[in-house]
């Protein structure tokens, strides 16, 4: 199977390409930017075009909204005109007043957000004009490199000593990038095999979570492994914002159709930050001690 992804520096993108590393059935071609030339399409007749998501869209400026819209729609239109697969991966924060329930496949977002509705437009056109789409809408993405790798921003933050601001009652579902990326693969290549599952389909990690839990989650793991390694680091603090008091916005996603449908099974948060923070202290030691080796 073949694969085409854009934004070759997005943190889901860079996931995509490991986790094509590690199989023999998958072939990945990574373009940089969002809007893919035509002759190259023709020229590479990928099984399907996969486009990582704007991740913070309601708080991007509304220029770049439009033009990731306007891209998306091109990439529709080149992916009819040659019959192939459109995989756009879009972010939980178009459900901008979230719902008191696990939000279905099939319940369409109706944000207030100008900006947010000109993707809701992007979403209706798809749906209507190019059936061989899937519409992936993912909770928060955390990685530990690329762009939109809100985990790598943590990290960095904490060990300059800065503080981290987080929502206290915003109640979502952080995401690894990682678990996406294998996912994402095994559901296309159901679908490269026959599947024709089209259509929307949600991937998140599962326990929901405030925002400020997360955040103080990270820190207090981040904490424990550097004392672990006998570094006395002064880590920034953390800080819970309340925006919502009177109840708190609940933006979490029900993936019960992926798994019906494709058999994938959500990971935990929990253990993918635990294992991301793993391969993080081992690259930090591994560079202090390469370090340490070159100064001798």
């Amino acid at each position: 199977m073949k694969l085409l992804i854009l934004e070759a520096g997005h943190c889901l993108s860079l996931a995509l390409a490991r986790e094509a590393n590690r199989r023999s059935d998958t072939e990945l071609t990574i373009e940089p930017g969002l809007s893919p030339d035509l002759a190259l399409l023709e020229e590479l007749r990928p099984d399907a075009l996969v486009i990582p998501p704007l991740s913070r869209p309601i708080t991007a400026e509304p220029a770049a909204v439009v033009a990731h819209a306007e891209a998306v729609e091109r990439c529709m239109v080149a992916c009819r005109e040659l019959a192939i697969p459109l995989v756009w991966c879009v972010s939980d924060q178009l459900y901008e007043d979230g719902l008191d329930l696990p939000i279905d496949e099939h319940v369409i977002p109706e944000p207030r957000d100008d900006s947010l509705r000109r993707l809701i437009r992007t979403g209706d056109r798809i749906r209507a004009e190019y059936p061989r789409h899937l519409i992936v809408r993912l909770g928060p993405l955390f990685a530990l490199d690329g762009s939109q790798a809100w985990l790598s921003e943590l990290l960095d933050t904490l060990m300059d000593g800065g503080e981290l601001r987080a929502e206290s009652d915003v109640i979502l579902c952080p995401t690894s990038a990682d678990a996406v990326a294998m996912a994402l693969i095994g559901m296309l290549q159901q679908q490269y095999c026959g599947a024709e599952a089209w259509g929307s389909y949600h991937l998140a990690g599962t326990e929901p979570v405030s925002a400020y839990t997360f955040v103080s989650m990270v820190r207090t793991q981040l904490a424990t492994r550097l004392e672990g390694l006998g570094e006395r680091v002064a880590l920034g603090d953390a800080k819970a914002l309340n925006h919502h008091h009177d109840h708190p916005l609940r933006r979490v996603l029900n993936c019960r159709r992926v798994l019906e449908v494709f058999g994938v099974h959500q990971k935990p948060w929990r253990l993918e930050v635990g294992r991301m923070l793993d391969i993080w202290c081992l690259a930090r030691d591994d560079d202090k001690q390469a370090g340490e080796e070159m100064t001798r």
